[in-house]
């Protein structure tokens, strides 16, 4: 995948939230911590279609999950309307991405450059450089 130079990365889980920006090439990113913002989970209108019995009982989808995933969209869409975000990747597990996009912003998709369905949060950042560059 080409990352552009300054590029912002979120990666996002059920419970973490970190950005990174590539200070790399477009085809070797190098990836420096810029923030690891503090989200408040908030958003439970997020996966309102997901509180079936069945999923709940058997652990398949937790509210709290995916009003992260909702909060930290929403933390994306206000930098990218603020104009703080010009070039954006997304990686997050592939439920918490599916969740993030039910609340991207227009500003936010223009930003857009990627999106990469996979948990790699925890991951040693050249793990997540590695990724990105063979997507």
């Amino acid at each position: 995948m080409r990352l552009p130079n300054n590029a912002h990365v979120a990666i996002v889980d059920g419970e973490n939230f970190t950005v990174m920006r590539n200070s790399g090439t477009p085809f070797e990113p190098k990836l420096g911590l810029s923030e690891k913002p503090d989200l408040a989970a908030t958003n439970f209108s997020a996966g309102v279609k997901h509180q079936d019995p069945v999923s709940q009982q058997h652990g398949r989808t937790d509210l709290n999950e995916l009003a992260h995933g909702a909060a930290a969209a929403e933390w994306l869409n206000a930098k990218s309307i603020a104009g703080e975000i010009t070039d954006i990747l997304v990686i997050a597990d592939p439920k918490t991405l599916g969740e993030m996009r039910r609340h991207y912003h227009t500003e936010l998709e223009k930003r857009l450059v990627g999106e990469i369905g996979k948990t790699l949060s925890g991951e040693p950042t050249a793990k997540i450089e590695q990724v990105i560059a063979n997507s």
